[in-house]
């Protein structure tokens, strides 16, 4: 158990916590948190069921993109506050975030990326999506 999945366990003692890894920051499927992938031209959309309590960390995003609520109602903080969002909405994710998702009741969260090499490898989706620390992401957007 890494120091952030600790950590919230310890602060949300009912919750589900689900949180990725230094080598695999997405989860891109498991038991707990059914994640589908979808791919189209030059798009890459990610579908996760959220069950009521479960709180998920999300990995850091090199890129703006947008995600969708289409059913339930979850809490997500950032370094930008926690805001409340009950479906349907669709919310901005700006890059350079980490996002912890609190789940109120049953959820269905879209995230959409841009996928310009219509790869449908999702361990090279990951490596060009996200960045395993802060560190990884301040090179990338000097590397720019």
């Amino acid at each position: 158990m890494n120091e952030i999945e600790t950590s919230l366990k310890a602060a949300f003692k009912n919750a589900e916590v689900v949180v990725g890894t230094k080598d695999k920051p997405i989860i891109t499927n498991n038991k707990i948190l059914p994640i589908k992938h979808y791919f189209m031209d030059g798009v890459y959309v990610r579908e996760m069921i959220m069950n009521p309590g479960m709180l998920v960390v999300g990995a850091i995003h090199k890129h703006r993109h947008m995600c969708f609520l289409l059913q339930g109602h979850l809490s997500v903080a950032s370094d930008s506050g926690i805001t409340d969002y009950i479906a349907p909405c669709i919310i901005v994710a700006n890059p350079g975030e980490r996002r912890v998702l609190y789940a109120h009741e049953y959820s269905v969260w879209y995230n959409t990326h841009k996928n310009p090499s219509n790869t449908e490898d999702v361990d090279q989706l990951e490596k060009d999506i996200v960045a395993t620390s802060y560190e990884e992401y301040e090179q990338y957007i000097k590397n720019k």
